[in-house]
């Protein structure tokens, strides 16, 4: 049994089991929804068609996911004037599975199970992706554990460079401390040394030239 049914400003022919999309109702996934707006309902002979609507007619639904639809784009173009506008659009819709199908007479049930599974988790799937809904149950501790440990590791760096660096220099402090004393003592010996070298030097030849005369 089937039935037209009127929802946001357009009919559908649905029937139990059908998967339905919709313009964007309220609710969260999973909600049981209801259409009396039922213009037409039977099967076969027994069609009933409404005035405008069927009395006790009713179309029961679960509302799976709410999500943007495709992209539609706005060209605008005006010639010879170097006018050009690209506009686009996502409207939101509502996908649902319609669970049963009653008229005031009759009434038709689909016996599935229905799947909250949305789009996105399945688009992941087929391109071997990482589900969105594992990603989404991830808890929001273990995803702050890695970046305490990182802050924790990264705070005593700092420290231990700081230490390190004045243990460093204080072996270069006293290097250079000690290198102008023991440098200064050889050179003042060499000099004094040079200079009474050179006098007896000097002195040796004249002692020789008086002797000789």
């Amino acid at each position: 049994m089937f039935a037209v049914i009127k929802t946001g400003g357009k009919q559908y022919r649905v029937q139990a089991g059908d998967m339905l999309v919709v313009e964007k109702l309220d609710g969260e996934a999973g909600a049981a929804v209801a259409f009396n707006e039922v213009l037409m309902v039977g099967e076969g002979a027994d069609v009933v068609v409404g005035a405008p609507l069927v009395e006790g007619a009713v179309v029961n639904a679960t509302l799976i996911e709410t999500r943007k639809g495709e992209k539609v784009k706005i060209f605008k173009k005006i010639r010879r004037q170097g006018y050009r506008r690209t506009r686009g659009h996502r409207q939101f819709e509502s996908v649902l599975r319609v669970t049963s199908v009653a008229s005031g007479k009759n009434e038709t049930k689909w016996d599935g199970v229905v799947d909250l599974t949305t789009k996105a988790v399945l688009d992941a799937r087929a391109r071997n992706l990482k589900s969105v809904a594992e990603a989404a149950s991830a808890p929001v501790a273990a995803k702050a554990a890695p970046v305490a440990k990182k802050a924790a590791a990264a705070k005593p760096a700092p420290k231990a460079k700081a230490e390190a660096a004045p243990a460093a220099e204080a072996p270069k402090a006293e290097a250079k401390a000690a290198a102008p004393k023991k440098a200064a003592a050889p050179k003042a010996e060499t000099k004094s040394e040079a200079k009474a070298e050179a006098a007896p030097k000097k002195a040796a030849p004249k002692a020789k030239a008086k002797s000789a005369e």
